[in-house]
């Protein structure tokens, strides 16, 4: 099974900054031909607050002709309490409404593929904790199926055992029951996107990925993350395990945040970094 996964795409119909790169992602798709593509977050500009950008943004996925699955990212449904825009049920509905569920957990051959929405974790919402439920079970149930995890956010930027980094991963706390689950059912995969940086690396017998953005990259707005500045996509094929490709995409533009962020997502007095973009 070949899998495509997208992320950070950041359409709006308003703010087309980055739409030109979705025509040659479409064809590179159409070209490779996937099994399945998954979308791992930040499909628009502020979906968290305008309809209209995850309707624009659906209405591009569903040029496809393959199937999509979507997770959503913090444009898309808000982020961590104290932001300006916080995780909530306003916005959990407006996702619901316009795009689908925010997780999922597809039996595929094999294979359990699992989507889940890393903007609950550490939230404090209720839906926190009826996604770990549903997360603990799902895997408990998976019957001997080998499972890929696909999220918005890592769990952690450099080291599973750091402090918390807020904006960027997954708090200590619920990070490790994650980590716990990972390492007891054997995740062969934990795919995710967020950070505009491209990257792979192991955690025990867990394969970690960091796809691409298909949007753009970051120049001095942020510290240097792992890995490298990429605009494309990323290639996962399940067999006996998974092999994992990270793909420039021909004809795509690597935009530089750093030059249209004020246009884009325009920073307050209080905001100094790209924390506020991203």
């Amino acid at each position: 099974m070949k899998i495509i996964q997208i992320s950070d795409t950041h359409f709006s119909p308003t703010k087309p900054h980055f739409n030109g790169n979705w025509d040659p992602i479409r064809q590179w798709i159409e070209d490779e031909k996937p099994d399945l593509v998954i979308h791992t977050g930040d499909l628009s500009v502020d979906g968290a607050d305008l309809d209209e950008d995850l309707n624009f943004s659906m209405a591009l996925l569903g040029e496809l002709t393959v199937p999509v699955l979507v997770v959503p990212g913090n444009h898309d449904v808000g982020h961590m309490p104290g932001s300006h825009q916080p995780v909530d049920d306003l916005r959990l509905t407006r996702w619901r409404d316009l795009v689908g569920p925010d997780r999922f957990a597809k039996d595929i051959g094999d294979w359990l593929i699992i989507g889940i929405n890393s903007l609950l974790i550490g939230s404090g919402h209720a839906e926190e904790e009826a996604q770990r439920r549903w997360l603990s079970e799902t895997l408990a149930n998976r019957d001997g199926r080998r499972v890929v995890i696909f999220a918005h956010k890592p769990l952690f930027v450099d080291d599973p055992n750091e402090g918390d980094t807020g904006y960027w991963g997954a708090a200590p706390g619920p990070r490790r029951e994650i980590l716990d689950l990972l390492k007891q059912h054997q995740v062969a995969l934990f795919a995710s996107g967020h950070l505009h940086w491209a990257w792979q690396g192991m955690l025990g017998d867990t394969q970690l990925v960091w796809a691409p953005p298909t949007s753009f990259i970051i120049d001095k707005l942020e510290r240097e993350m792992p890995g490298r500045r990429l605009v494309g996509a990323a290639i996962h094929r399940l067999g006996t395990g998974v092999e994992s490709e990270l793909v420039s995409v021909a004809g795509t533009t690597a935009h530089v945040l750093d030059e249209v962020i004020d246009e884009v997502y325009p920073r307050n007095s209080t905001t100094a970094s790209v924390e506020a973009a991203q």
